[in-house]
């Protein structure tokens, strides 16, 4: 199977840093600055009032290099967008070997028919929400937000919001299912740990197309290890898809000194058509 649709698919989702246009090359305030003006990304942690890392800034997924995306893709690549994604938005369980996959039966042969489309019904094709965690692991960026009481994020493909409330409350005990979920934060030190339940049915773990049921609750952990990088950590757990819990983990990249830009998938929307699969 040739992945044509996959790639083309990742071309238009993905757009790369420096092709931002609004406010471009705005300093943003408080961004350390080597002798020659430039961002300097391995400067110390901020941190917010109460002495917790300050996660606040514009964000996007460390590219996997092409050669490992090639081998991770079944068939080759023929197009490569120009945002070159993580190998985590193409097939989430990338790094475990086929003889040891956690799909449940019922999901593995669900997965393998949506596989031979390469992508052509991945959510956000048909201009719906990437769900979690492949938002964060989209080649765009999204803005994070700290204060006291609630992080939020501010997603540029197809302006998406998520709140995580850090104000106490629990998750709640029956909640209307959502292509987001509902989450509550907590601090573990210095990590933001977000745990998020409450999600539907529809959206995909990754462009291949694993999916996950009304069951899955995801627990992320953000750990900014230095001024222009977060390391994530993403645990999966939904016995109703896998028969166990599995984790990945990844590193998000600031994007200083510009803004987001508004984004709707809808507007003039005339690819799908041509995806196919072959």
């Amino acid at each position: 199977m040739r992945v044509h649709s996959l790639w083309i698919l990742i071309a238009l989702i993905g757009a790369p840093p420096g092709a931002r246009a609004q406010w471009l090359n705005h300093p943003t305030p408080g961004t350390p600055r080597t002798a020659d003006g430039k961002p300097k990304l391995t400067a110390p942690t901020p941190r917010a009032s109460n002495g917790k890392p300050d996660l606040s800034g514009i964000w996007q997924a460390e590219s996997t290099p092409v050669a490992e995306l090639m081998r991770a893709l079944p068939g080759g690549i023929d197009v490569l967008g120009e945002g070159v994604p993580s190998k985590y938005l193409i097939n989430i369980l990338t790094d475990v070997k086929p003889e040891d996959s956690p799909l449940q039966p019922a999901a593995a042969e669900s997965y393998r028919q949506r596989m031979q489309s390469a992508g052509r019904d991945f959510p956000t094709s048909r201009c719906l929400p990437a769900g979690i965690p492949a938002a964060n692991l989209l080649a765009i960026p999204f803005k994070l937000i700290q204060t006291p009481n609630e992080i939020v994020l501010l997603y540029e493909y197809d302006t998406t919001f998520r709140q995580i409330f850090t104000d106490g409350r629990k998750l709640p005990d029956d909640p209307q299912p959502a292509w987001l979920g509902y989450s509550v934060g907590k601090w573990e030190n210095d990590w933001l740990v977000i745990d998020t339940i409450g999600f539907n049915d529809q959206a995909w773990l990754d462009a291949l197309g694993h999916t996950h049921s009304d069951a899955l609750h995801v627990t992320e952990r953000f750990h900014r290890r230095d001024f222009g990088h977060i390391e994530e950590e993403v645990r999966i757990d939904d016995p109703k898809t896998f028969t166990k819990p599995f984790s990945i983990r990844f590193n998000l990249r600031l994007i200083p000194d510009t803004e987001l830009l508004e984004t709707f998938c809808s507007e003039s929307e005339k690819d799908r058509v041509h995806l196919t699969a072959k």
